[in-house]
């Protein structure tokens, strides 16, 4: 439970009366429930929308009772329903608007993210699909995709068949073909990834180990949150080397 200013408890709330917080005050409150929320996860939820926190003439975030909140909801439902902000964020608005939305319960299979995901009693894994289904979606021939595998662009699960992802990967490396470039050119893209996929398991490996059950379940949502800051400083280095490159 989060504490209100004046130290009484309360559910995530805080009294109407209460003075803005600084972004400090309200990692100490988000702690008592999230204990591993950092102050860069709030920056964050920032950046993409979930919250609008005021900001004074010096441009120092003041956050009222209604921001810590909603951080509260955002946090609770990445930790209990595995779910994107996306979701998070259509699910808070239609609660705004005055719906009554309904979250999926932990146990069962959702759309995150454009792929497809199924939650056991270990926590949410990707789902499969085949070869013929991954040909089908990524409209590519039999070629095509034995010449992609050959380059590790694209990679079969240890079963046979592939992640749902594996349908996204397919249709940007024919995209990046129609300009001319080749599987091979794309290696070096394949083991950045693998590079960054390292990074984030290296950041969520104590998470997985805690003893909390809950803290365990965290570390799936916290590496989608690191997964997407990777793609977007990506983005950005691209962007920048190629502005100093052709201006």
């Amino acid at each position: 439970m989060l504490r209100t200013p004046t130290g009484g408890a309360g559910h995530g709330t805080a009294t109407a009366e209460a003075r803005p917080m600084s972004i400090g005050t309200v990692l100490i409150q988000l702690r008592e429930e999230f204990p591993e929320v950092t102050i860069s996860k709030i920056r964050f939820l920032e950046a993409e929308g979930l919250i609008e926190p005021q900001r004074t003439p010096s441009g120092y975030r003041k956050f009222a009772p209604r921001d810590v909140e909603r951080l509260a909801q955002v946090l609770r439902m990445q930790r209990d329903h595995y779910l994107p902000l996306k979701v998070i964020r259509e699910h808070l608005d239609a609660l705004a608007r005055g719906e009554q939305p309904v979250l999926p319960s932990p146990g069962a299979q959702r759309d995150l993210s454009d792929g497809v995901w199924e939650v056991g009693s270990g926590g949410p894994t990707a789902a499969r699909i085949g070869r013929a289904e991954l040909l089908a979606a990524a409209e590519v021939d039999e070629e095509r995709l034995t010449e992609w595998e050959s380059y590790g662009l694209i990679v079969p699960s240890p079963d046979g068949g592939y992640e749902a992802e594996m349908v996204t990967v397919a249709k940007l490396v024919a995209d990046l073909g129609r300009f001319g470039l080749e599987p091979r050119h794309l290696r070096a893209m394949r083991a950045s990834a693998d590079r960054e996929a390292g990074l984030v398991e290296q950041v969520v490996a104590p998470l997985r180990r805690h003893r909390n059950p809950q803290t365990r379940a965290h570390a799936e949502a916290t590496a989608n949150e690191l997964a997407e800051l990777s793609v977007r400083l990506h983005a950005a280095l691209v962007q920048s080397a190629l502005r100093s490159r052709l201006h």
